[in-house]
């Protein structure tokens, strides 16, 4: 029983973890770009993280910019939309 009971739960556990796992999908129509006043930067040693588009529920959702401390030897890549037969996908910034 015991060990019947450990198996669930290991299993659930995985399964929890896939659920939390990122998707990207393609959309028909690049959605509409988002304007908006970059506010001042806490401080010298940050960059300005670009919004990003996250895909949920079939749709992609903005998700806005951000300050975050620069990484030492790091830059970082903005996200951009590629098209392609399948439609246009959101490809996330990332450091480099």
């Amino acid at each position: 029983m015991t060990k019947q009971l450990l198996l669930t739960i290991a299993i659930a556990g995985s399964l929890t973890g896939l659920t939390g796992c990122a998707v990207d999908g393609y959309v028909e129509t690049q959605p509409a770009e988002v304007v908006y006043t970059r506010p001042l930067a806490p401080g010298p040693d940050y960059v300005w993280i670009e919004g990003d588009w996250i895909y949920t529920g079939g749709r992609y959702n903005y998700h806005p910019g951000y300050w975050r401390r620069a990484r030492v030897g790091r830059t970082w890549r903005a996200g951009h939309w590629d098209h392609g037969p399948r439609g246009y996908h959101w490809n996330r910034g990332r450091w480099r």
